[in-house]
C-alpha cells in the first residue's frame, strides 16, 4: 500500500478512539491503537522507521475497530496482538514460572518442588535455580526423613519404600516414626526455608569433617559442594526485597533485549515480602514498535506492550517499579485511571529491586530461541517437538519405560507415555523394545499425538544404537539422539558433542533426560510396589506380620539372613513361622 492510498483509507475513518489493522491477503502484519483513528493512520503515510515503512508497503488493506474508550482500544489491542502474533509487533510469546518448594497439607506432609503448588500447601520461594532447589531438597530430606512420594502413594502401605532404606524418608505412612517426631523434623525443615541455613548446614558441616577424618575423600567433597549450595541457598537478593508499606501489591519489571529476542523478569512484592518471580519472552521485531509513536523503541516499546499484554488478563499491582519510563501516554493514562503508581527509582530499595529484575531478564535473554539453536547445532529442520525415552528397573525386575514429550522448550504432560516392559536385566533390550512400541503406534496410525522433530535417548551409545535399530526395523524416519548423564556428551549417529555448561540447547535436552529419567523411575516405583514379596507365600505370614518382619529387618534378604531366634522374636511369628520362614527362603 502506498501513500496515497494509507491517506485514501485515513480519509474515511471517523476521529473517535479504536484499533486498527495492517493486514496482507487477511493475514495481520500490525496491530495498533489510536485515540483519534484517521489521524493515526492518516501518519503512516509518511512511516519514521524503515521497518515501519516496510510493513506498510507489504499490506493490502487496513482494517479498524472503533471503541467507546481510549482504555477499551488499549484492551482491544492487547487481544489481538495475543490473537493473531503479528509480524511487526512486540509479542508476549508465553509465561514461565520459577519452581517454588511446598510441603503439602497432609498429617505427615511431603515436600516437592513445584512451579503450581497447591493453595493448601505451605510454599517457600519461587527460586531461580532448579538445579540448585533439587540439591537443597534432597539434603533436607536426607537429614530429616521428609517424605517425597504423592498422597497417594503414602495411603494404604503395609511396609516402607525404597526410600525409607535409601535413608531419604523415615516412613510416617508405616509409622516407622510417629507423627508427632515426624511433626518436628517437619518444622526444621521449615525453619531452614525460612531463611535458618544453619539447621542444615551445620549436620551438613559436621558429616563432612567426620567423612574427611576417616579419609572418606569422595565423600567430603560431596559433602562439601552440597554445603556450599545450602549456604547460598538464601543470598538470592531476598535482602533487597523490601517496598513501601502501605502498597500491598509491587510489581517490579526489568527488560533485557537481544537482536529481536526480549525477556521481561516480573517480581511480586506483597505487603513488602517477595511472593512471585517470572520470566516471560517476547517477539520484538526490531523493538520499533508497539508504543504511541513508531520511532519510540527499545525497552520502552517492550515495556509498553507487555505491561498492556500481560495486565489485559491479570490484576494490576497497586504499584509498578520500572527500569525507565515506558513512553506511551495512552497506556500511562490508563494505569492512571486504574490507581497504579508508576516509579523508576533511582536509588535506594525499590532500585536494588529493579536491579535484580533486571540481573534475572539478562539471564534469559533469547532463550526462547533454545528450540532453534538445538536444531541448528544438530543440523535438522526443526526441534519444536521433542520426546524423551528412558527406561527402568531393579535388576530387571518391574521393567518400565517412559516417553514424554516437551514443546517449544515446556513439558506437554497431555502427551507423556509409559510403558510395562518384559522383565529383563538389560538396558539396551529394554530401550530396543520401548521404541519399537513407540514407533510401530506411530506408522500404524495408533498414536493420536503428532511426529515429534526429535527422540532423546537418556544413555549412551549402546541405548542409541538400541534404539536407532528398532526404529529402523519398524521403518520409522525420526533423528534420534543420545544424551550420556556422566559428562553431558551429546551423542549422534555421525559424532559428539561437549557444548558449553551454560548453553541453552544442551539446557533444553537436559530438561527433557531429566523429565524423562523421573517419569521412568515414578512408574517403576509404582509397579514395583505392586509386586508381592516371596514371604507371601509363606504359611503363616500374613499382611501384618509381613509389614511387622520388613519393619524389623528393613528387606526379604534380611529376613533371609536373620536368625532363628531373631525371627521367632517377632510378634506374631513365633518358633514354627520362623522355622518354616528359614526353610522356604
Amino acid at each position: 500500500m502506498n501513500a496515497e492510498g494509507v491517506r485514501d483509507r485515513a480519509g474515511s475513518l471517523p476521529r473517535e478512539p479504536g484499533v486498527y489493522q495492517f493486514r496482507l491477503e487477511g493475514t495481520t502484519l500490525y496491530v495498533g491503537k489510536a485515540v483519534d483513528l484517521r489521524s493515526r493512520v492518516r501518519s503512516y503515510a509518511d512511516p519514521r522507521s524503515a521497518r515501519i515503512r516496510r510493513m506498510v508497503d507489504r499490506a493490502d488493506e487496513i482494517e479498524i475497530a472503533v471503541t467507546d474508550t481510549e482504555t477499551q482500544a488499549l484492551l482491544l489491542e492487547a487481544n489481538l496482538i495475543k490473537r493473531h502474533q503479528p509480524r511487526y509487533n512486540v509479542r508476549l510469546k508465553d509465561d514461565k514460572s520459577y519452581p517454588m518448594v511446598q510441603l503439602t497439607s497432609h498429617e505427615a506432609p511431603g515436600i516437592e518442588i513445584t512451579r503450581d503448588p497447591d493453595e493448601s500447601a505451605t510454599v517457600f520461594g519461587p527460586y531461580t535455580n532448579k538445579g540448585q532447589v533439587e540439591t537443597v531438597v534432597k539434603a533436607l530430606r536426607e537429614s530429616y526423613g521428609i517424605r517425597g512420594c504423592s498422597d497417594h502413594k503414602y495411603a494404604g502401605r503395609d511396609r516402607p519404600c525404597l526410600d525409607y532404606e535409601m535413608g531419604l524418608c523415615t516412613a510416617p505412612c508405616t509409622r516407622e516414626i510417629d507423627l508427632e517426631s515426624y511433626a518436628e523434623d517437619v518444622t526444621a525443615v521449615e525453619r531452614f526455608l525460612e531463611g535458618e541455613t544453619g539447621i542444615l548446614a551445620d549436620p551438613l558441616r559436621r558429616e563432612m569433617e567426620d567423612a574427611a577424618q576417616n579419609q572418606h575423600f569422595e565423600r567430603a567433597a560431596n559433602m562439601r559442594d552440597r554445603l556450599e549450595t545450602v549456604e547460598a541457598f538464601h543470598g538470592e537478593g531476598g535482602e533487597a526485597v523490601q517496598t513501601r508499606s502501605d502498597e500491598r501489591a509491587v510489581d517490579v519489571l526489568g527488560v533485557a533485549i537481544e537482536g529481536e529476542d526480549a525477556t521481561v523478569a516480573r517480581l511480586r512484592a506483597e505487603t513488602g515480602k517477595l511472593v512471585d518471580r517470572d520470566r516471560h519472552t517476547l517477539e520484538a521485531p526490531g523493538a520499533d514498535v508497539g508504543a504511541s509513536t513508531e520511532d519510540e523503541g527499545g525497552v520502552p516499546a517492550v515495556l509498553a506492550a507487555f505491561i498492556v499484554q500481560y495486565y489485559a488478563e491479570r490484576d494490576l499491582p497497586d504499584a509498578l517499579l520500572l527500569p525507565e519510563r515506558h513512553g506511551d501516554s495512552e497506556v500511562a493514562a490508563w494505569l492512571e485511571a486504574e490507581g497504579v503508581s508508576v516509579r523508576v527509582p533511582g536509588a535506594g530499595r525499590e532500585a536494588k529491586l529493579v536491579e535484580l529484575a533486571l540481573k534475572n531478564a539478562r539471564r534469559n535473554v533469547g532463550g526462547r530461541d533454545e528450540c532453534g539453536m538445538l536444531a541448528d547445532a544438530l543440523e535438522i529442520d526443526s526441534a519444536r517437538r521433542i520426546e524423551g525415552f528412558d527406561v527402568s528397573h531393579a535388576q530387571g525386575k518391574a521393567a518400565v519405560g517412559s516417553n514424554v514429550t516437551f514443546v517449544d522448550g515446556s513439558a506437554e504432560k497431555a502427551d507423556y507415555r509409559r510403558k510395562k516392559l518384559t522383565d529383563q536385566n538389560d538396558d539396551y533390550d529394554n530401550m530396543r523394545a520401548l521404541l519399537e512400541w513407540r514407533a510401530s503406534r506411530a506408522v500404524e496410525g495408533r498414536d493420536d499425538r503428532p511426529d515429534p522433530d526429535l527422540l532423546v535417548i537418556d544413555g549412551g551409545e549402546g541405548q542409541l544404537e538400541a534404539a536407532r535399530d528398532a526404529l529402523a526395523d519398524v521403518g520409522w524416519d525420526v533423528p534420534a539422539i543420545a544424551l550420556a548423564k556422566a559428562e553431558e556428551r551429546v551423542i549422534t549417529p555421525k559424532r559428539e558433542f561437549a557444548w558449553p555448561s551454560d548453553a541453552p540447547h544442551l539446557h533444553l535436552l537436559q530438561r527433557v533426560r531429566d523429565e524423562s529419567h523421573r517419569f521412568a523411575v515414578q512408574y517403576h516405583q509404582t509397579v514395583r510396589d505392586e509386586v508381592k514379596t516371596v514371604l507371601d507365600d509363606v504359611p503363616g505370614v500374613g499382611p501384618e506380620t509381613r509389614k511387622r518382619l520388613l519393619g524389623r529387618f528393613g528387606s526379604v534378604e534380611n529376613v533371609r539372613e536373620a536368625s532363628l531366634e531373631d525371627l521367632a522374636s517377632v510378634s506374631g511369628v513365633g518358633e514354627k513361622t520362623a522355622e518354616t520362614l528359614k526353610s522356604r527362603l
